[in-house]
């Protein structure tokens, strides 16, 4: 889950106008707790559901995310989308094809971009859509970075079945950590279609301006060097985890300028 993730972009930082900080804090405190019940712990999957329907009421009773909403006047659906999300991670391993991946990214990334939007009361449908194009990115990110990992812990895959067999690559390949040719292949086809989809969404942190667009363009290239350190590795992803390191982020923040 990408929310629970996000050390690898600038979020909430100093480039954010001061009085947007605290909501987005909150926005982001909200979905990492939900996160956390879906995947932390060792509570069965009957007490992991039980928690997020109880955290769900916290978008009506008084509480600090209820105020944010009522204060910015946030769409309600977006919450409720990311934790329709969390609780599918609950419940549900493995994805079909692509679009069940999307579908998922949807619900569980899509709605931070939006909120974010929302705060800055910019919400035409191009800035949506290319919201949505940097935030499903992102989570593909995650995914490809963090594919033993998931495996490991969780047992997950978030690779499509459906590629995984085009490319002849089995859970084995997950079992063993076997980064052969047909590994590389599949990572090397997944994290291309990952960076076209950032481009997409890129020219949105060139239309906003100032320092929103600059955190915009920042986190656009933390996900482009993340891709970078995945073909780096030659795509094997189980003995090389890529993060962004502290001397990333010089690097970084010269592309967004």
């Amino acid at each position: 889950m990408s929310v629970g993730h996000y050390e690898n972009f600038p979020v909430a930082s100093l480039l954010l106008p001061a009085r947007l900080r605290e909501p987005v804090e909150v926005i982001y405190r909200f979905a990492r707790g939900a996160d956390d019940i879906a995947d932390e712990g060792d509570d069965p999957p009957g007490v992991r559901l039980e928690k997020l329907r109880a955290y769900r009421r916290r978008l009506e009773a008084p509480s600090k995310v209820a105020e944010i909403i009522r204060q910015h006047q946030l769409p309600v659906g977006l919450f409720e989308d990311l934790l329709d999300a969390f609780t599918q991670d609950v419940t549900k391993k493995r994805y079909a094809d692509f679009a069940e991946v999307l579908d998922y990214c949807r619900r569980s990334a899509n709605p931070v971009g939006r909120l974010l939007l929302h705060l800055f009361k910019r919400t035409s449908e191009t800035d949506l859509r290319r919201s949505d194009a940097i935030c499903s990115a992102l989570q593909l990110v995650n995914f490809w970075q963090d594919v033993e990992v998931d495996y490991r812990q969780d047992r997950r895959v978030y690779l499509p079945q459906d590629e995984m067999r085009r490319f002849g690559v089995s859970e084995r390949h997950l079992q063993q950590k076997t980064a052969d040719q047909s590994w590389r292949g599949l990572m090397a086809f997944q994290a291309e279609r990952t960076r076209k989809l950032m481009l997409e969404g890129a020219p949105l942190g060139r239309a906003l301006p100032g320092r929103i667009g600059l955190e915009i363009r920042a986190t656009v290239q933390g996900g482009l060097r993340i891709l970078e350190k995945i073909r780096d590795v030659d795509y094997d992803v189980f003995r090389h985890r890529p993060a962004l390191r502290v001397f990333d982020w010089p690097i970084l923040l010269l592309r967004a300028l």
